[in-house]
């Protein structure tokens, strides 16, 4: 196989140019989540808008994620060969072009097929999002790219429904579409505009010629450390669904805890996780043995699950413990992204990372089957005990990828 070491794709260079293309690639980062949660808030008006079911309503989602994950990976080989800044580019302003189409034509079933075109849009971010990184920053600043990266898309979540909702009082959910539109077109522009995303573009070319030769298409994608790497994300795409989706009615049959403090802890999670994730990036940034951090949070995390699941804490030491295992969560999460990274050989971060997160759109199919049958069957504790158990399992993965050969060169 020919290689290519990492670190000849991210020379310490310019800081200040490193920075900023950190802050473009964390801005696209931004939209993606934010257009994953553009359903959600305004769902109830859209609903009453066309006069379909919930059900029906949902069929949105399913086309979003069905096409996601049925073609990131197929993204990723195309990052690969033809560079990550002009297929990002191309998917913020197709996402964007999506929500407006779907905005201004009046035609429910438009409006669904154009949930599956913001699906193909959105394969692009994390191949072209963890391309741009590897090859552009620094190694002794990957950590902390790869948080400020993952840290941007939460808060592209979070800031979402309010600004959504706000969007919708003065000019309907359409016109929060076209809002939400407006602002992908705007950073699409940027992105097209801006240079630094082109600095190292005559050495991703170099890569690319070099994409077709050993162990780099479909036999990388399926050598074991990557297939370890995809269970990984699988494993912690279902443990954050377990805590996020269904702790809130879990806590409710469990413990009979008032909502109002249920959502509390739920929110304290979700803070706790993106604290968690700039936390993490800096203890990666410490630490570069980032299969034994990822190895200690996830066992932290099962405990702090389990005892969650087994006792009635009341009121603080709950939201407490949620709080703990929001920020264990985040911590994890970066050096997630570097063991992938260490794993990956140059000229193939696209497909790579492409494929691995693909686990998250696995774990979303999965995850509902799991924890709705346990919610059905009166077994809200087996929500807490099937998270602890997954998150155990998921440090057997971890610390089983093989490290005597890796496949490029760490950083």
């Amino acid at each position: 196989m020919t290689t290519t070491s990492a670190a000849t794709f991210s020379p310490a260079g310019d800081r200040r140019q490193e920075s900023w293309q950190i802050a473009l690639v964390s801005a696209a980062h931004f939209v993606s989540h934010y257009y994953i949660i553009l359903l959600a808030p305004l769902f109830v008006f859209i609903r009453a808008d066309y006069g379909v079911s919930y059900t029906e309503l949902g069929f949105a989602f399913i086309a979003f994620n069905i096409v996601t994950a049925l073609l990131q990976t197929p993204a990723g080989f195309l990052v690969d060969r033809m560079g990550a800044k002009p297929l990002l580019v191309a998917g913020v302003a197709l996402g964007a072009a999506a929500i407006a189409v779907a905005a201004m034509v009046d035609s429910f079933w438009i409006f669904v097929a154009m949930f599956g075109v913001a699906g193909l849009a959105n394969t692009v971010y994390h191949p072209a999002d963890y391309t741009l990184l590897s090859q552009g920053v620094s190694p002794e600043r990957m950590a902390h790219a790869f948080s400020i990266h993952t840290f941007a898309g939460m808060l592209g979540g979070a800031a979402a429904p309010a600004s959504l909702l706000l969007l919708h009082t003065y000019a309907g959910w359409r016109g929060a579409f076209l809002g939400a539109a407006a602002f992908g077109f705007v950073v699409a522009a940027v992105l097209a505009l801006s240079r630094d995303l082109d600095a190292r573009r005559p050495l991703v070319k170099a890569a690319a010629a070099t994409a077709d030769t050993g162990n780099t298409g479909w036999r990388l994608l399926l050598s074991l450390p990557i297939l370890q790497s995809l269970l990984f994300f699988i494993l912690l795409a279902i443990v954050n669904a377990g805590l996020q989706n269904y702790s809130v009615v879990a806590f409710g049959a469990l413990f009979a805890t008032p909502l109002t403090v249920a959502n509390t802890a739920l929110s304290a999670y979700l803070l706790l996780t993106a604290i968690g994730v700039l936390s993490g990036g800096w203890i990666s940034g410490l630490i570069k043995r980032h299969a034994l951090v990822a190895a200690l949070g996830t066992c932290a995390l099962a405990l702090v699950t389990f005892l969650i699941g087994m006792a009635d804490l009341g009121s603080v030491w709950l939201i407490g413990m949620m709080s703990a295992a929001g920020f264990l969560t985040g911590v994890i999460m970066p050096s997630r992204d570097l063991i992938v990274r260490e794993n990956t050989p140059a000229g193939s971060f696209g497909k790579v990372f492409g494929f691995v997160t693909t686990g998250f759109n696995i774990g979303g199919i999965v995850s509902p089957l799991v924890f709705g049958w346990l919610m059905d069957n009166n077994s809200s504790r087996g929500v807490f005990l099937v998270v602890a158990a997954v998150s155990l399992a998921s440090v057997i993965t971890v610390l089983a990828i093989p490290k005597s050969r890796p496949l490029a060169p760490r950083a």
